[in-house]
């Protein structure tokens, strides 16, 4: 059974779960071979973005919505009519979340309504971003520079995102061998970073740091 022990024992260790729609939700471990990260210094925020962000199109909270946003993540939608969140996944990190461990960042529009966000495991220095979901215009990349910017702020340095895709990679996340991910990882989960602690350095108007 998925629990929140197993999962973090698996992230210090390089692995992560994902359940099989086509094999009855049964879930299977990976520690994919290059590895996916966001270097946090590295995050590329276009000139439409950077603009969306200084209007404020959304505001966007942390930690208020876990559970609304896992959900949204875990919905089929155009193009993904199938989903690795299968219910117990969606239980075991809704579990995490309430021990201190699994976070999200949360977008909503003027009229109050969720429109976007991201969910992922803080372990020392190291976060492991899960899923992110959008209902509107560039809501779920808000979220992640929010993400970026905390992270930056309270003393982390390893983004990891587990594996490419061409519209990561605009985003700047990077493929590494599994070798120096796992020396990163190491490095990472033994810090004391802290999700809600006072930040260490300024964020700088939310997008501080970021390639445009």
């Amino acid at each position: 059974m998925l629990t929140p022990a197993v999962l973090l024992h698996a992230y210090r260790i390089g692995f992560f779960p994902m359940a099989d729609p086509d094999d009855g939700d049964r879930i299977y471990w990976f520690a994919p071979d290059p590895r996916a990260i966001l270097p946090l210094d590295g995050l590329r925020v276009s000139r439409s973005l950077r603009q969306r962000l200084r209007r404020g199109t959304y505001s966007v909270t942390v930690d208020q919505a876990f559970e609304a946003v896992i959900g949204a993540c875990a919905r089929p939608a155009p193009g993904r009519e199938q989903t690795w969140i299968s219910a117990e996944v969606e239980w075991a990190y809704t579990e995490l979340h309430r021990e201190g461990a699994a976070h999200s960042v949360e977008c909503w529009d003027a009229s109050g309504e969720l429109v976007g966000g991201l969910y992922g495991v803080a372990v020392g220095g190291a976060f492991f971003g899960e899923s992110m979901f959008s209902r509107a215009t560039d809501a779920s990349k808000v979220a992640l520079v929010h993400l970026v910017e905390r992270l930056r702020a309270r003393g982390f340095v390893l983004l990891d995102v587990q594996m490419q895709t061409d519209h990561l990679a605009s985003l700047g996340v990077v493929e590494i061998p599994r070798d120096e991910y796992e020396a990163r990882l190491a490095a990472a989960v033994s810090l004391h970073a802290d999700w809600r602690g006072d930040a260490v350095a300024a964020s700088g108007g939310g997008c501080e740091g970021v390639r445009v």
